[in-house]
């Protein structure tokens, strides 16, 4: 008996009310030595990942380590989307042992994480791991997360995917968010940050808006 197809996605899809995400260490002096990734490159993918989910209204925990004494302030690429949110400065390198961060993630009530930050062998390793033995579903944005190098980088993510967790990159989590371009109340919130930080992706979309007033909605 073959297999009957229906147009509707998986439940593995991720969309803007069934997770939390949970940006961690966003700051100067973890990024100096992250090597596996361009600081430019980080900083425009973290920027990119926090004004997805800012503008689909996606519950943000935003998290530093010794903000104050030692690791500087957080990206302003990650910070600006959120206004003034308050920011959880933290003493320990793994943010799930945390209380103040376990009592939001327990406010907010998603079984759902999105997890992304520095370094990723120690500050995502750590709440990933920790999430995911106590049961929650845990995607890791693998391209607005870095290390001191690239065989660093690497090992924990394939770590955290032999655990279980969902490796997914940043502009793929803006268009899954998206998923449908005829969403007309979030298309030009999504185009718009697809153009100011898609890359190559964004240029093509301010080409074809500007020279044909096209958008990826019509057929």
């Amino acid at each position: 008996m073959s297999i009957i197809a229906e147009p509707r996605a998986a439940q593995s899809l991720l969309t803007p009310d069934d997770h939390a995400l949970i940006l961690i260490d966003y700051q100067s002096q973890m990024a100096f030595a992250t090597k596996s990734i361009a600081p430019e490159v980080l900083r425009n993918n973290a920027g990119l990942l926090a004004s997805s989910a800012a503008g689909f209204q996606v519950p943000t925990i935003l998290t530093t380590v010794a903000k104050d004494s030692f690791s500087g302030p957080m990206f302003s690429e990650v910070v600006e989307p959120y206004g003034d949110q308050v920011m959880i400065d933290r003493t320990t390198m793994n943010t799930w042992e945390d209380a103040a961060v376990i009592d939001e993630v327990n406010r907010i009530g998603k079984d759902r994480l999105v997890i992304a930050g520095l370094w990723t062998s120690v500050c995502i390793v750590g709440p990933v791991l920790s999430a995911l033995e106590q049961g929650f579903e845990v995607y890791v944005v693998t391209d607005a997360s870095g290390d001191i190098s690239e065989e660093a980088h690497e090992r924990a993510i394939t770590r955290m995917v032999q655990a279980g967790a969902k490796p997914i990159t940043a502009l793929q989590y803006l268009l899954e968010l998206q998923r449908d371009w005829a969403r007309g109340d979030t298309y030009e919130l999504t185009t718009g940050i697809a153009a100011r930080l898609g890359g190559a992706y964004g240029l093509g979309i301010a080409y074809a808006k500007q020279m044909f007033n096209a958008s990826e909605g019509g057929h």
